[in-house]
């Protein structure tokens, strides 16, 4: 019996432990995925300083350190962060450096746009199925315009259902055209 039971109890543990070695290797990748797309987006965006803003990822929640200049920036950092796809939670520890700039509207409005570019810009050119790099991306007022050139009316759809899913956008317009070769 004692022949059987050591066998089986050696490899349940062999078992037991390449499965936790796997799950810890999983979280750790999904995590630098996580962290890679979070230094992306912020790149992507042309309203904050890539430079001046780290990130750092522990089980699906970023952690962003680092300074910006207003207070909309922090905000426009955090809200880029969180519509990753797998981002769990951001911690905002982002120092603003001008903390008496007014929450104008207007230029509120303006960061909204840049957030929305960027959110679906980056899901464009992470999406395998889509020439991210074909569409280019305008937006005004929450309005998103594409305009581009794919190769199918799928890869249309697609580009326009990404759009149109992005939090805050109004409406979305296709000026996408389909290259008949």
């Amino acid at each position: 019996m004692k022949r059987i039971l050591l066998p089986a109890a050696l490899v349940t543990a062999l078992f037991s432990t390449s499965a936790i070695a796997a799950n810890k290797w999983e979280k750790e990748s999904m995590d630098a995925w996580i962290d890679g797309k979070a230094e992306a987006t912020i790149l992507f965006n042309g309203n904050l300083d890539s430079f001046d803003i780290n990130t750092d990822v522990q089980d699906g929640i970023v952690t962003l350190s680092g300074s910006v200049d207003n207070k909309i920036e922090r905000e426009l950092a955090e809200e880029l962060i969180l519509g990753i796809d797998g981002v769990s939670d951001v911690e905002n520890r982002l120092t603003v450096i001008n903390k008496d700039m007014k929450d104008d509207s207007e230029i509120a409005n303006n960061f909204k746009d840049a957030k929305i570019s960027t959110v679906i810009t980056s899901r464009l050119l992470f999406e395998s199925e889509v020439s991210g790099t074909a569409i280019d991306v305008d937006v005004d007022d929450r309005v998103v315009t594409l305009n581009g050139e794919l190769s199918s009316e799928a890869e249309r759809d697609l580009a326009i259902t990404i759009a149109e899913n992005t939090a805050d956008v109004k409406s979305v317009k296709d000026n996408i055209k389909i290259d008949a070769e």
